[in-house]
């Protein structure tokens, strides 16, 4: 089960991924000073435990850390959301009522999802088959693979 990050834990991983490349606690530190009086020391306890957490991986750089994410906010995000579906005695319905507390354009957004997501089906076995390089669907008489199967003989 995923926790919910904290309110800093979240600023901080914000930024991080937001920004998309290793960071030093001093960089997080001079951007969080501009919304709030926070000491270094802090900053650098929260790296390390979201360090710690599995969150952010890290790299000694000289006698500082440079911490990048693990995974992307939208990782984080389809996490909790599985969560706090799991924990419904009634998936379907709960879903229901998520897709009507959707404002249109989350709606939308969903249908493109889901419009990707059928691309990529996550049980290879219920993918259509693919046809081979000459167009050819897989059961039909193309070119010889070197496989053996009933009426053939070698």
């Amino acid at each position: 089960m995923v926790r919910q990050l904290g309110e800093l834990e979240n600023a901080i991983m914000t930024r991080v991924w937001r920004w998309n490349r290793p960071v030093t606690v001093r960089e997080v530190l001079l951007d969080l000073q501009s919304e709030r009086e926070i000491a270094y020391t802090t900053v650098m306890t929260v790296l390390d435990k979201l360090h710690r957490k599995g969150w952010l991986r890290r790299e000694r750089v000289g006698r500082a850390y440079r911490y990048e994410p693990v995974s992307s906010r939208e990782a984080y995000t389809a996490a909790l959301m599985n969560d706090a579906w799991a924990t419904s005695d009634n998936p379907a319905a709960a879903l229901v009522h998520f897709f009507g507390l959707m404002s249109p354009e989350q709606r939308e957004a969903l249908r493109d999802a889901l419009r990707v997501a059928a691309l990529f089906p996550s049980d290879p076995a219920a993918a259509p088959p693919a046809a081979d390089s000459a167009g050819d669907p897989p059961d039909s008489a193309g070119p010889d693979t070197g496989a053996t199967g009933p009426g053939t003989t070698r």
